[in-house]
């Protein structure tokens, strides 16, 4: 190892980008009597395989996405949460792992009501999603509780309707939750887009708390038919996997070019599962083109986007290494690491994962980038975004 690789050793690492897997008793421990048979409920086939259920549909296996150390490549998984690293789904557990992997804190993203949301909203009326939702950030609450320093909840919202947002986000504020989740499209479930001004009383609430809008991969974007990809084989999970960059790069365009960041100008927007070696080529490309089109002249009072870009957009990687060494100097307050536990992709270490632990790999990304820089990259910018010490 370089000089420099020993040095990162000393700064804290804060993972971005990490996941709970709904335990199976979830909705139905939480919801009111009278609607515990109409929230998310698991179910289990001949082979002993559980999968959650919304409605008539099924949704993915309870462990598809918590193959964290699991034997066998994707798309195998676990049959059931016990099978799987309890880490996946208990909080005492997961700070032991962070305790392995070399993490100090991570921000905590859901599975089930974020990516399969327009088969929920088809299946159930707004009132019992709402219960759902809510019972979804009370067990995200009690989850990180165990631990509010190193558990980071981020909300759920019922995106159907922007004053119950503005509802439930207060509430969540208030139990400790420390940014929301969100989509800058809703085309899955026919609400407007961000860029259109149909959440700007939501986004200034947002910004007046000076939290953060956190755009995953994959949210909100999907219908029953991902369940179908979820299954295909290894070269159609490379394929997808490889090419989740481009949805997140749609986001960030819109809210930069259509006035989103200009009319919240102190709003901090993440990018999240979607990598960082690609950001710079973006800034770059959007400047250029609002130089060629002639929308600087068009839209007189804006920045060129790489003001906005440089000023509230954030990115995070987890196995990238010769490309974020290229890029770190030139958007060293923008991009954050990341591990994606306990996610397919995840940078989990196992006997089917090339993976490096989560310390390892960090080091070895930024070896030879300047030290305050990996410094911001590994711990700063990540505990400005989301108010952690």
């Amino acid at each position: 190892m370089t000089e420099t690789i020993n040095a990162i050793e000393d700064i804290p690492i804060i993972d971005v980008d990490s996941h709970v897997s709904e335990p199976v008793d979830l909705w139905s421990s939480r919801l009111p009597a009278k609607w515990k048979e109409l929230g998310p409920r698991v179910v289990a086939d001949d082979s002993g395989q559980q999968s959650w259920m919304i409605g008539d549909k099924m949704l993915p296996a309870v462990g598809m996405f918590a193959v964290a150390g699991w034997p066998e490549r994707p798309p195998a998984y676990p049959n059931t949460l016990e099978e799987a690293d309890p880490a996946s789904w208990q909080a005492a557990a997961r700070l032991q792992r962070l305790d392995e992997y070399g993490v100090r804190a991570q921000t905590i993203y859901p599975n089930i009501l974020a990516f399969f949301l327009p088969v929920f909203l088809k299946a159930r009326d707004a009132e019992v999603i709402l219960a759902c939702v809510r019972a979804y950030n009370d067990f995200l609450t009690d989850f990180c509780s165990v631990d509010p320093k190193r558990l980071i909840p981020l909300s759920l919202l019922p995106y159907w309707d922007v004053d119950e947002c503005i509802k439930e986000f207060r509430r969540c504020t208030e139990m400790g939750h420390r940014g929301v989740v969100f989509a800058a499209h809703f085309d899955a479930i026919g609400v407007p887009d961000l860029s259109t001004g149909h959440w700007d009383k939501f986004l200034a609430e947002v910004q007046d708390a000076d939290l953060s809008v956190n755009f995953h991969v994959g949210f909100s974007q999907g219908d029953e038919d991902r369940v179908e990809t979820l299954n295909r084989s290894r070269a159609n999970h490379t394929r997808t996997s490889a090419m989740h960059f481009a949805g997140a790069a749609r986001a960030l365009v819109d809210i930069i070019t259509t006035g989103v960041c200009h009319r919240f100008p102190t709003l901090n927007f993440v990018s999240i599962e979607s990598g960082a070696g690609w950001l710079p080529y973006l800034m770059e490309s959007l400047d250029w083109h609002w130089h060629q089109f002639g929308a600087r002249e068009e839209n007189p009072d804006m920045e060129l986007p790489s003001v906005y870009f440089k000023r509230q957009i954030h990115g995070a990687y987890w196995f990238e290494r010769d490309v974020v060494q290229r890029t770190a100097d030139i958007l060293q307050d923008n991009i954050m690491f990341s591990t994606d536990f306990p996610h397919p992709t995840s940078l989990s270490p196992g006997p089917s994962s090339i993976a490096d632990l989560p310390s390892v790999a960090a080091r070895k990304s930024l070896d030879g980038v300047d030290l305050n820089i990996a410094r911001k990259i590994l711990y700063g910018n990540a505990a400005r975004i989301y108010h952690l010490d």
